[in-house]
């Protein structure tokens, strides 16, 4: 995890550095906006319903006023939901195409419980880096 974690602060583990994939596609959304809709988890989870929307209307597959009426949007984000998606079979028991189980890509599903796996310094160092690189351009990182 050490090693780990400094590959991903600096951006030398095999994926990049994630703050340029994030400053990337909200680029491409503002350049793009009927083609990339760009979204945060937070923004997610304190409005799942108005985001289901919102994705919705982006793919061109709105609701329609009976559907909303008929608690289609609510039963579509309860079968979504993180509680759902862990209890599915494939993911008690199933593997990844890297050979790792997919329950273990599941947690809590809370914003900002990502501090409870770093010690205080990990966080802090990872909380002050996303800040220098995200904040210039308008995007937060949440932190509890």
């Amino acid at each position: 995890m050490e090693e780990f974690f400094d590959n991903f602060c600096q951006g030398t583990d095999e994926y990049g550095l994630f703050w340029d994939h994030m400053l990337g596609y909200q680029k491409a959304s503002q350049e793009r906006p009927g083609k990339v809709l760009f979204l945060n988890y937070e923004d997610l989870k304190e409005d799942t319903a108005g985001n289901l929307k919102r994705i919705a209307e982006f793919m061109g597959v709105p609701f329609s006023e009976e559907e909303e009426r008929n608690g289609i949007v609510e039963e579509i984000v309860k079968m979504c939901s993180l509680g759902s998606s862990k209890e599915l079979e494939a993911n008690k028991t199933g593997r990844s195409f890297a050979g790792i189980e997919n329950k273990s890509y599941f947690r809590k599903g809370e914003v900002g419980d990502w501090v409870n796996y770093f010690s205080p310094s990990k966080a802090e160092r990872l909380k002050n880096i996303m800040e220098e690189k995200l904040s210039p351009f308008g995007l937060t990182f949440w932190v509890n």
